[in-house]
């Protein structure tokens, strides 16, 4: 098994849900939410809790799927965890091993690596329903964005995707990495960076510890998200944990999403559903793009229902992919049109709907304003 998370904040709700759900039976359960967002530490610390060691006790198995690609792979992983002898294809006997064994947990980490190519997607899931037949059998998998697997009767209620961490959980992970010297004003500057991501806190929490907070700030202005993409692996490296995310089927499936995401990300308030389609992009299926950046989690839809990405999402788009005059045109229309709206309507009753859209899109119209000048 892998280590228990020893710097663990903010995921007490999530972690009481999913040790409630064990509690009414044998569970199936998905963790998800986007790249970076806690989802294999939480389902570490569910694998490591006393009331799960205690029911399950050394019939615990922790797989990383990140280097399976097929079904035939994904058992191999799974067998070598059992202690099974190495063949072609486990399958069969994995389920026949798990089928006549003490009741067990099994935890399948990114599980997205091989479900995500649409020609390997059916027969993972139809493993994962084999899997689910064995009645003795608790299933967890963790994988990024906000879609489960087809064909596995999920446990109710279903976990929603990770969100951010809570500000006093973002500030007590980054403290425990990077020490209580640094003043709560510069602390919460550099948080601001990372929109409450655990992956960028970590990350730039190790910087801060070397270089401190003034420095990297500095850094962040010049280097944005290249800062923190120095490493080798999606854990360790914040550029390569997104790109992953962009090369996903779901969003090759929609190449214009990726037109979307790069607008988006230059609209800190993000936009509704009536604005998207007001606006007029130049986008086919712009809906359709939106579910894209939804499923796999690049985007996400707050209490306001507007569309938004998480800050170093912005800032790595911004960086690499910024939008084309062509697409930004129709919001500088949009803009304009919502203001001349105001002027003339200001003062009457008629007014405070253009009021309200202008607040809510305060700070889309600076950003647009300076990107223009």
């Amino acid at each position: 098994l892998p280590a228990e998370p020893k710097i663990f904040h903010g995921r007490d709700l999530e972690l009481a849900d999913i040790l409630k759900l064990f509690r009414q039976g044998t569970p199936r359960i998905a963790i998800l939410g986007a790249g970076g967002m806690g989802k294999t530490s939480l389902a570490q610390a569910v694998v490591h809790h006393e009331e799960i060691t205690t029911k399950y006790h050394g019939n615990r198995f922790f797989v990383t799927c990140d280097t399976a690609s097929s079904k035939p792979e994904l058992a191999g992983l799974i067998g070598a965890h059992l202690g099974l002898k190495p063949a072609k294809d486990l399958t069969r006997v994995v389920l026949r091993y798990l089928s006549g064994g003490p009741p067990s947990l099994l935890i399948l980490d990114n599980l997205e690596t091989m479900w995500e190519p649409v020609q390997s997607r059916n027969e993972i899931e139809e493993f994962l329903s084999l899997l689910t037949d064995i009645n003795s059998l608790a299933l967890v998998i963790t994988m990024r964005g906000a879609e489960r697997p087809s064909k596995v009767q999920w446990t109710r209620p279903f976990l929603l995707p990770l969100p951010p961490l809570a500000q006093d959980a973002a500030r007590k992970m980054f403290i425990d990495m990077a020490d209580n010297k640094h003043s709560p004003e510069e602390v919460d500057q550099v948080l601001g960076l990372t929109d409450n991501m655990p992956l960028s806190i970590s990350l730039l929490a190790h910087l801060v510890d070397v270089e401190g907070c003034p420095k990297i700030l500095s850094r962040w202005e010049i280097e944005k998200t290249s800062l923190i993409s120095e490493g080798y692996d999606r854990r360790s490296n914040l550029e390569l944990s997104i790109s992953l995310s962009l090369s996903s089927p779901r969003i090759a499936s929609m190449p214009q999403s990726q037109d979307l995401l790069a607008l988006l990300s230059m609209l800190p308030d993000g936009l509704s559903d009536v604005e998207l389609k007001q606006t007029q992009f130049p986008i086919q299926d712009i809906l359709g793009c939106k579910a894209a950046l939804l499923r796999t989690a690049l985007a996400y839809s707050n209490d306001h229902k507007h569309l938004k990405v998480l800050v170093p999402i912005r800032e790595y788009m911004g960086r690499l992919f910024a939008p084309t005059d062509q697409m930004i045109q129709p919001l500088l229309k949009h803009f304009h049109e919502l203001l001349e709206s105001y002027t003339a309507t200001a003062g009457t009753r008629s007014g405070t709907v253009p009021i309200d859209r202008i607040t809510s899109n305060y700070t889309n119209i600076y950003n647009i304003l300076q990107t223009s000048l």
